[in-house]
């Protein structure tokens, strides 16, 4: 007897996926929307057909149809908002633009340059914001070369009126 002799093969075998199973809260939106979205569009096949037939009923589902379209597309724009919104309040992170990392590395190194051998933070934090501000005035614009030449100091008066 060969065919005893064989593994038994399991019935259901999961497979990986490499997408993550939906939020709750998005996934209720989405489950929402596909139900308002299908009724809309068997109203709007049954207006149709209504319509072919000349029945009385056509034009009150004609209306009912165009509500529902309205309520369809909220629906699926409530999803997208939900998605956006539990991507928030639950921890997904967002890059800061290459710009906004320039600009932190630039006050970090201005920061590290004012403070003393000692490790205790130079007196005034004047001093490290025209720190910061000179070395964003020294930075070329998008597709020129930097310059060689010094950019002119900023005054704290300088600092002081950009902080108001």
């Amino acid at each position: 007897m060969v065919h005893e002799a064989r593994p038994a093969r399991q019935l259901w075998v999961e497979d990986e996926r490499g997408r993550r199973r939906m939020p709750d809260p998005v996934r209720a939106a989405a489950v929402r929307a596909v139900l308002l979205t299908s009724v809309t569009l068997i109203q709007a096949t049954m207006a149709f057909f209504f319509a072919v037939t000349n029945s009385w009923l056509a034009f009150p589902l004609l209306l009912t149809s165009v509500g529902s379209t309205v309520v369809a597309t909220w629906s699926v724009l409530d999803v997208w908002v939900t998605r956006q919104v539990w991507r928030q309040r639950n921890g997904v992170v967002s890059e800061p633009s290459s710009t906004a990392r320039q600009l932190r590395r630039e006050r970090r190194r201005a920061r590290k340059a004012a403070q003393v051998p000692g490790g205790d933070p130079a007196p005034g934090a004047a001093g490290i914001r025209q720190g910061a501000e000179a070395a964003r005035d020294e930075r070329p614009a998008r597709g020129e070369q930097p310059a060689r030449a010094e950019a002119p100091k900023r005054t704290e008066a300088h600092a002081l009126s950009d902080a108001a």
